[in-house]
């Protein structure tokens, strides 16, 4: 790793741009000065990198960063190097973890990074870099959108797409670990893992009577759905009357709300959310961590790439199926 501290405070070190919006080949590993801290930033040493789709949609262009060139990257866990607050409890040499840059923060692919505080919280030791960088941003996401927008509560039946995805792997956990009924959907080589992480039901999401199976099991009260171009309709189909859906993702750039009036009828709850948006990261991470202390949430690492194959991590999202998270190791 080449990481040159000076004595004002700057480092050089390797991290990947893109000066243009494109495909993965505008990726650039570049040798960069890093800035002086402000108060309330704290340098880390980046130790692993979570890959996400959000971060090709940056690098694309569907989503517009502030200024270019650009780093992309939501997720790290590392080391503190440095402190930009005396009113900080961390301190040098603690172990970190986080998420939510790479959108008008300048992003995680880098040797070293500077994030706000109320972004990382402590990582314990127990839990290894890998899996603090894969679960921060997928962990938030599910639990914003299962405790904060849902309110999903012990009993209720909740269906959640994309079961070995990164959020809904780890989704799947959270709902099982509320007491909740959990049906979820994925290719057939990762149903018995998802069971094994508390689904009840586990259907393949290319069968032609998807809704006909979901439908058997119950009528849903809360769904978790990161394709909702896709799925709206059989949303609305499997749900129960007062359902909350939460939309995380979609494909196409518009979602159309078929079926209205059986949607009006049950008086459904539609939330649409960004992981961005969140207010308090920093709590939720800790929630995030003491479960995975405790045992009860773990997170399922598919393949791990270093900082000069970013762009290959970044095309094997969407390239190929994976059970969990694709993380970078710089």
């Amino acid at each position: 790793m080449m990481i040159y501290p000076h004595g004002n405070g700057i480092v050089i070190m390797r991290k990947v741009c893109f000066h243009k919006y494109g495909g993965v080949e505008v990726l650039q590993l570049e040798e960069i000065k890093s800035r002086k801290l402000e108060g309330g930033e704290i340098r880390i040493k980046t130790k692993a990198i979570g890959v996400n789709p959000v971060d090709t949609y940056f690098r694309g262009g569907a989503y517009k960063v502030p200024q270019l060139p650009w780093t992309p990257g939501s997720d790290f866990a590392g080391v503190v190097e440095e402190i930009g607050s005396k009113k900080s409890d961390l301190k040098v040499g603690d172990r970190v973890y986080g998420t939510g840059l790479g959108r008008d923060i300048d992003g995680t692919y880098s040797e070293s990074i500077i994030a706000p505080q109320n972004n990382l919280a402590v990582l314990p030791d127990q839990i290894e870099f890998e899996e603090g960088a894969a679960i921060a941003l997928v962990g938030v996401t599910a639990w914003r959108a299962l405790v904060d927008h849902a309110n999903l509560i012990s009993g209720e039946k909740c269906l959640i797409h994309g079961g070995s995805g990164g959020v809904g792997h780890v989704a799947v956990q959270i709902a099982e670990g509320i007491g909740a009924e959990v049906t979820t959907t994925a290719r057939s080589e990762y149903h018995e893992k998802l069971k094994q992480l508390g689904a009840k039901h586990v259907f393949d999401y290319n069968v032609n009577n998807l809704t006909e199976l979901i439908g058997n099991t119950g009528q849903m009260d809360v769904i978790l759905d990161h394709r909702c171009d896709e799925y709206m309709e059989l949303n609305i189909q499997v749900a129960s009357k007062n359902a909350r859906i939460v939309g995380i993702g979609q494909e196409d750039t518009q979602v159309i709300i078929p079926n209205f009036a059986i949607a009006r009828a049950k008086e459904l709850e539609l939330y649409m959310m960004s992981m961005f948006n969140t207010p308090n990261i920093s709590t939720i991470l800790d929630e995030i961590s003491k479960m995975m202390v405790e045992g009860s949430l773990e997170v399922s690492l598919a393949k791990k790439y270093p900082l000069e194959a970013a762009g290959e991590a970044q095309e094997r999202i969407y390239s190929q199926s994976n059970m969990g998270k694709i993380v970078i190791i710089p």
